[in-house]
């Protein structure tokens, strides 16, 4: 990275920039070109491995793309959103912690280092013609698609059709290299860290072709309101008929952060569904008579099954499997010991992968291994009774999103492990855990691929993933 040390001019072409976090969804405006006077850099790296890099990337890259912009292309506007901050957007007020001075020095760095990363070696995906080693096994990635800009869940089915979600609200579908767009999608507040996110199968999809779609939801006076739902349907000729929403969290919330959305089927059939808080950590995660900060269990047509734990709990949503959840961003599930697990984003560390179990507090935001964006402090606990500990955490957090368990017989070095993708590193997390869910080995794996968004293990055998802005599609191929 290039550090200015005596006075300069930077004509900086602004590409793009989003100051908020993990998962938004910028707005595009006109490119303009500014002129930036600094005069030092001063600790302004410093500023942005502490405040800005848990969302937006180590290495700025969430920024050397972009051609979009939420809160304004010119410098004072993003002085000013750095400073004040975005509350609906999960983007904290930096001024609390940094002078003005300093917030300037911050974004000159940031300008800076897009004019500076601007080359063809910096993009995402230039290591997939890359073998990779892990386990005794040699890697190849094969690039499958690349015309969803934002590509958020992918599954398949036993036919090999592939399909894969757009966030700004389509649908894809794959196969023998012709792909379509799915027609008969609900409609998505696309803003922020919402769009249209997961996507699963019926497991007799054969036979029923039911298909089933996470997304916000926007309230229907358009007030700002949004929730997370399920929306499930019959695919028909390229077009989801016989359709309606089978599970809509209560309440609606003004934010626009926080969805969680993820989906997954256990071997009796059960959906589980797994919603985020929503930005209101001391409202919602620790209380029964809501959905937020919850893992739900349901049956494949959206009723509730009579044996869930808090069914018969006055006042408690009956679908609610678990409580205390932050912003789940991966689920996955072990078909030989029927055990859930679950990724997701802390604050500033303490990102977690938990075991999923009936009736259980994972404690958010009681207890955290992480602390606010800002650097003050959540709580001083990281263990309280009745509260469960995640099998495995990060500090620094790694934007952990995206999960897979691993049966394939093509992995033979990788059964019986999770895989999780990271937004901030670029790269695929493998964790290894005995039997006793201990961890005992961790792997990085293709590096500075990009920010990844979602993983599946699908129907032909194959690991897919896929990578966000620019959107990629890629099949990791054993050799």
């Amino acid at each position: 990275m290039k550090k200015l040390i005596s006075v300069s001019i930077v004509i900086v072409l602004l590409l793009g920039v989003s100051f908020t976090c993990n998962k938004c969804t910028p707005i595009p405006l006109t490119i303009k070109k500014e002129i930036v006077y600094q005069e030092n850099i001063g600790d302004a790296e410093k500023y942005y491995g502490n405040y800005c890099s848990s969302c937006h990337g180590k290495q700025v890259k969430e920024f050397v793309n972009r051609e979009k912009w939420v809160y304004g292309s010119t410098r004072n506007e993003m002085f000013d959103v750095v400073r004040n901050g975005a509350e609906e957007n999960g983007m904290p007020a930096y001024g609390e912690v940094l002078s003005d001075k300093q917030v300037y020095e911050l974004i000159d760095y940031i300008l800076a280092a897009i004019e500076d990363k601007k080359s063809e070696e910096f993009n995402a995906g230039n290591n997939d013609d890359v073998v990779f080693v892990s386990e005794g096994m040699r890697l190849k990635l094969e690039l499958v698609a690349e015309n969803a800009d934002f590509p958020w869940a992918i599954t398949q089915s036993n036919d090999g059709r592939l399909f894969y979600t757009d966030k700004s609200g389509k649908l894809f579908t794959k196969k023998e290299n012709v792909i379509q767009e799915i027609t008969g999608l609900p409609s998505v507040i696309y803003k922020g860290q919402g769009g249209l996110m997961d996507v699963i199968l019926h497991p007799d999809f054969e036979n029923n072709q039911r298909i089933y779609l996470s997304y916000s939801k926007p309230k229907s006076d358009d007030d700002g309101y949004a929730t997370t739902a399920v929306f499930s349907g019959i695919l028909e000729n390229n077009a989801i008929v016989n359709s309606k929403d089978i599970f809509v969290a209560d309440p609606y919330v003004n934010t626009n952060r926080h969805f969680g959305c993820r989906m997954i089927f256990d071997n009796d059939g059960f959906l589980f569904v797994a919603i985020g808080e929503r930005g209101r950590r001391d409202d919602y995660p620790q209380k029964l008579d809501n959905h937020l900060g919850k893992i739900h269990r349901l049956n494949d047509d959206g009723t509730v099954p009579a044996d869930n734990p808090f069914y018969n709990t006055p006042n408690a949503k009956k679908s609610i499997y678990s409580i205390g959840h932050r912003n789940p961003q991966g689920l996955c599930y072990n078909p030989v010991t029927n055990k859930i697990y679950d990724n997701e984003h802390g604050p500033r560390g303490g990102d977690e992968v938990n075991l999923v179990e009936a009736g259980k507090n994972y404690g958010w935001p009681v207890i955290t291994y992480g602390i606010n964006y800002i650097g003050t402090t959540i709580t001083d606990l990281t263990h309280q009774e009745g509260m469960e500990q995640p099998i495995r955490y990060w500090v620094p957090s790694i934007a952990t999103c995206g999960m897979e368990f691993v049966t394939s017989d093509k992995y033979p070095g990788w059964k019986g492990n999770i895989l999780s993708g990271s937004l901030k590193y670029n790269y695929l997390h493998r964790d290894v855990f005995d039997e006793n869910d201990q961890l005992i080995k961790e792997e990085k794996l293709f590096p500075d691929i990009g920010r990844m968004r979602s993983i599946e293990q699908c129907a032909d055998g194959y690991i897919y993933f896929g990578l966000e802005e620019p959107g990629r599609i890629y099949r990791i191929v054993p050799l």
